[in-house]
Parts: structure tokens; C-alpha cells; sequence
């Protein structure tokens, strides 16, 4: 059983509209915590992000019956402080449970024992969908852009890379996480189908692990001797792990007639995992024992994140990064108006142009300047974005082509190229501030989930900035050094 919000008043829980807030402490708590105040205050904005949030925690079963479980509007708030304040779920839980003004804003009194497990909030915020949280971006940076007037007429767009969880990737590495996932598998669907041969599992671990092992030692020696015996070694890795997948692909073909449930499960699952590690297999086959070099393509860099892609971008602290790319605009407030998950082939240049158009619809035809890198530059691209912006501001990449257009810009022309750098600060505060620098969730809607709610984080961070600008300029938690787009 759920409700949007409780309309009843509480004796032991101040109004969520007298909720009062120190201006003068600089946490970014007290900005969010303003932008959701001013959020529910305001009914229309209110009533529509509830109303989004139904349609996901809702979607399949009856508001009316059952177990209470979290408001719409508790799901609102826990979604943005969580990575508004880049919480994990136990900080999450413990300040729900102990910070007074959170648990105003929740709608919780100090006689109420609603429960805030760590997973019972992780479970309800994996019910929304990427979609709705990019509706309930729409929806904060819509309303924001009305309070400021001039935020939409200007955009400043940058891509970055959000790292996802994994170890550094190696062919021997993905091996034998492929090889410790399937024998535990094989004994279990065994099991259950009746069928031996599995009995020494423990065993084949920890040949696994050995064999691992020794490719790590001889990949991390300078002797040419040593490393004379990489292709032996993982030659030694290749053999065994072949026996195993035929063993184990025998075993799924046989189990694919059983007749429970749980035996076509296992039978799934299993050959899920015997696929990557076979196509790990053979790149690993192919790059070392055939010397051929395999394209990003055809690579897995995680068996676990499959969707990860290697990145060289030319930066100089980071120049490998394993994850994915994200172009991201921030308009003339602060407000990431758009963002977008690239595809793992794609490249700047490859979405500039259809996302600024997506852009420009989102506000309405009302951008007139934008402001792009020189990553994203191709003759056509400039042409296009002309049509869409009218005098955007993107550089050609070679350097002698790169004076000349600063030599013949107009006034406006470095007016914004002065003022795009702060498109990295707006990079740097959603790694730093919002989680965005390596993704905790797994699965690739996971990481499409996680981004969205460390954009709406930030979306209603910024907001709540602006507001407390508004009613007490000269308070520590209104101060900003970032100028606008």
C-alpha cells in the first residue's frame, strides 16, 4: 500500500514548508534539502514528480492493498540526497534514521518507526526506470529555468568517462573469473540433475588460481627470460580452461531437457558464462598466441560489466579509462539540462549534433549560444550546429586552423570560449560531489539508473542554490565562484 505524501499533519513533525534550514552551513545537504522543500511547495512541480515515480514502484500491482511501503514522495527525497550528497546506502539509512531535518523533509516524526533498511531503500530505488529519472530531470531543470529567465539561452556541452567496478582487465584475469563462475555452477546443476564428474572442484580452483597466478608473475617481470614464457604459460591456461567448457557444455546441453525449474535456471545461467568466457578465450588466443591485434570491439574488459569500453582520451594522469563515455550540457545556471550515455563506439563528434538538437527541443527553441570542444569539431558538425544554434562556438582541432578561427572570431565567439572552461568545473563536481567518478551499480541499466540520480542530484543541489541566493545572498551555503554559461 502507497500514497503520493501523508496530508495528515503530525503533533511530533514540524510542516515540511516550516522546515528551517542554516543558510550559513556550507553542506551540500542544505542546498538539497532547499531545492525539495521548494519542490513540494510547490504543488503543480510536486504532483508531477510524484506521479512519475508511481508509474515505476506501481507499474504491475495495486496502490490499495497490502504492506505500507515508502511515500512517492520518500522515494523522491531518498533519490535525490543519495547521490545529491554521494551517500552509499548505509550512510543513506543512518541519515534518514538520525538527521532531524532529513527526516522533516521525509515526512517522519520522532514517534514514527518507519523502517530505513539500507536494502529495502536499494530495492524501492532500483524500481525506477532510467527513463523516469530523465523525466524528473526534465521536470526540476524545466522549473528552474523559468525562476532564472535567461538559463535556457545558453548551453556549454563536454563528454567524460564514468569508470564502472571492475579490476583491471587481462585475458588471464577474465579466464579465471569465467572458469571460478562455471565450476561452482557445474556442481550445483550436477546436482540437481542427478549427474557426476564434479566431485574435485576444489581441486580445479585451485588449479585456476595457480595457473593465473603464474601468467600475473611472468607478465610482471623485466627478464626477457622470464617473459619468453607468457605464451607457454597461457597456452598451460587455454588447455585446461578448453577441457572445462566442453565439460561444462556438455552438462548444459544435457540439463536444457530437465524438467524443474531450477535446473533450466542453472542451465541458463550457465551457458550465459560459458559464452564470455569463450569469446575471452579466443581473444586471448588470438592476441598472444597469434600475435594478432584485436581490435576494442571484440573485446570483453569485464565479464561481469560487459557493457565497459576502453577509453584513451590523451590525458595525461588518466590515459587508459575503463568505462563509459557521457556527453553532459549545463545551461546558463548550473543546470545539467541534457545528458546522454554514448555508445561504445561512439565518439564526441558521432552524437553532438543530434544531442544539441534533443537539447534544443528540451528547451523550447530558446538557445541561441553554445559552446562545444574541439573533440567534437568536424566541418559538418560546424555546419549543422550553425543551423541549430545559430553562432555556436566549437574550433577546428588542427592547431593552424585553430589560430586562424581564434584570429577571426567575433566578440561573442570568445566571450564563450572565455567562459566554456566552467563546463569542467560542473565535470568535476559531479565526480567529486555526486559519485560520477566511478559508477557503484552494476548492469548496464544500473549505470544508466546511477547516472540519472546523480544528475537529479545535482539538478536539485543547483536549484536549492539558487532559491537560497534568492531569500539570503550573503549566506555561506548561496555562495558560488562558477559563472554561467
Amino acid at each position: 500500500m502507497r500514497k503520493h505524501y501523508d496530508r495528515q499533519r503530525r503533533f511530533d513533525c514540524t510542516p515540511i514548508a516550516e522546515l528551517s534550514l542554516n543558510f550559513n552551513c556550507r553542506d551540500e545537504v542544505v542546498p538539497v534539502l532547499a531545492g525539495l522543500q521548494h519542490v513540494y511547495t510547490s504543488h503543480t512541480l510536486r504532483n508531477k514528480v510524484v506521479n512519475l515515480v508511481a508509474q515505476d514502484i506501481n507499474e504491475d500491482t495495486r496502490r490499495d492493498v497490502g504492506r505500507p511501503g515508502f511515500d512517492d514522495w520518500q522515494i523522491v527525497v531518498l533519490a535525490a540526497v543519495r547521490l545529491g550528497c554521494n551517500f552509499d546506502y548505509d550512510k543513506l539509512q543512518d541519515q534518514a534514521e538520525n538527521h532531524r531535518s532529513l527526516r522533516t523533509m521525509l515526512g517522519v516524526g520522532d514517534w514514527d518507526d518507519t523502517s530505513f533498511q539500507a536494502k529495502r531503500i536499494r530495492e524501492t530505488l532500483c524500481q525506477l526506470k532510467p527513463a523516469t529519472i530523465s523525466a524528473l530531470n526534465l521536470a526540476i531543470v524545466s522549473y528552474g529555468q523559468e525562476l532564472d529567465g535567461e538559463a535556457a539561452e545558453s548551453v556549454r556541452a563536454d563528454s567524460f568517462v564514468i569508470e564502472t567496478d571492475i579490476h583491471y582487465p587481462t585475458e588471464s584475469t577474465l579466464i579465471g573469473d569465467g572458469l571460478r563462475k562455471i565450476i561452482p555452477l557445474c556442481v550445483d546443476l550436477a546436482k540437481e540433475i542427478d549427474q557426476t564428474g564434479w566431485r574435485q572442484s576444489k581441486h580445479l580452483l585451485k588449479r585456476v588460481k595457480r595457473y593465473v597466478r603464474t601468467i600475473s608473475q611472468i607478465s610482471g617481470s623485466k627478464s626477457p627470460r622470464v617473459k619468453a614464457g607468457l605464451a607457454p604459460a597461457y597456452q598451460r591456461l587455454l588447455d585446461f580452461a578448453a577441457s572445462i567448457l566442453d565439460r561444462a557444455r556438455t552438462l548444459q546441453t544435457q540439463a536444457e531437457t530437465a524438467s524443474t525449474v531450477l535446473s533450466r535456471a542453472l542451465s541458463a545461467d550457465l551457458k550465459h558464462w560459458i559464452d564470455l568466457t569463450e569469446q575471452v578465450c579466443d581473444t586471448a588466443n588470438r592476441r598472444v598466441l597469434l600475435g594478432e591485434k584485436v581490435p576494442h570491439s571484440e573485446k570483453l574488459f569485464s565479464l561481469f560489466e560487459t557493457h565497459t569500453q576502453l577509453y584513451r582520451r590523451g590525458k595525461s594522469r588518466t590515459p587508459n579509462q575503463l568505462g563509459r563515455l557521457v556527453l553532459v550540457f549545463e545551461d546558463g545556471a548550473g543546470f545539467i539540462s541534457h545528458y546522454h550515455l554514448m555508445d561504445r563506439e561512439a565518439c564526441d563528434a558521432d552524437v553532438v549534433v543530434d544531442q544539441t538538437r534533443e537539447v534544443q527541443k528540451r528547451h523550447q527553441g530558446a538557445i541561441n549560444k553554445g559552446s562545444f570542444d574541439r573533440g567534437f569539431h568536424t566541418p559538418e558538425n560546424e555546419k549543422e550546429l550553425r543551423a541549430i544554434l545559430g553562432e555556436p562556438c566549437i574550433a577546428p582541432r588542427h592547431p593552424r586552423q585553430y589560430a586562424e578561427c581564434l584570429a577571426n572570431g567575433s566578440v561573442e565567439f570568445h566571450r564563450q570560449r572565455k567562459r566554456h572552461p566552467g563546463i569542467e568545473s560542473a565535470i568535476g563536481a559531479l565526480q567529486s560531489g555526486n559519485g560520477l567518478k566511478r559508477c557503484r551499480d552494476h548492469s548496464q541499466e544500473g549505470f544508466e539508473r546511477y547516472l540519472g540520480l546523480a544528475i537529479l542530484g545535482r539538478n536539485i543541489h543547483v536549484l536549492g542554490k539558487l532559491l537560497i541566493a534568492r531569500r539570503q545572498a550573503t549566506s555561506a551555503a548561496a555562495s558560488s565562484k562558477r559563472k554561467a554559461a
